[in-house]
């Protein structure tokens, strides 16, 4: 049995919700069960048609999508490379930097030396903040309460 180039067309709407969700949840440990019921399809048959329809493991475009993200982080904040590798949904400097490296072709540390002088810098704390406000505005409640 051969892998289909793509999900048929009435499945392509629940692995572009799985995708979203996805992309909403980067910052996230990514659970290969949660996408999968999000998409209401088992494990491996997301798994196999998530892979056949965008090219990569639902867990590699997480990656992607948090490297692309951090990639922001290093060129706009102050924040140093370790508060952007927690930031985007890493627990590991290692995997972030080696993962970072293999994406884009150069360590964090450098991509972000490279953008040091080009334009003022938005302050760490309003990045933080502003992930707070946006958790609140989606109906989230903050960590540790019921909110205001």
């Amino acid at each position: 049995m051969s892998t289909p180039a793509r999900a048929p067309g009435d499945v392509l709407v629940h692995l572009r919700r799985a995708r979203d969700h996805a992309d909403r949840s980067y910052t996230d440990p990514v659970v290969l069960d949660d996408l999968a019921a999000v998409a209401g399809l088992s494990k491996y048959h997301f798994l196999r048609l998530f892979k056949a329809t965008y090219g990569v493991t639902p867990a590699e475009y997480v990656s992607q999508r948090r490297i692309e993200r951090a990639q922001d982080l290093l060129r706009a904040t102050n924040l140093t490379v370790t508060e952007v590798c927690h930031a985007v949904g890493f627990s590991s400097l290692g995997s972030f930097s080696s993962r970072f490296r293999a994406l884009v072709g150069e360590s964090p540390s450098d991509f972000q030396r490279r953008y040091a002088g080009a334009a003022p810098h938005i302050p760490g704390c309003f990045v933080f903040m502003w992930g707070l406000a946006e958790r609140s505005a989606i109906g989230e409640k903050p960590p540790g309460g019921e909110g205001s």
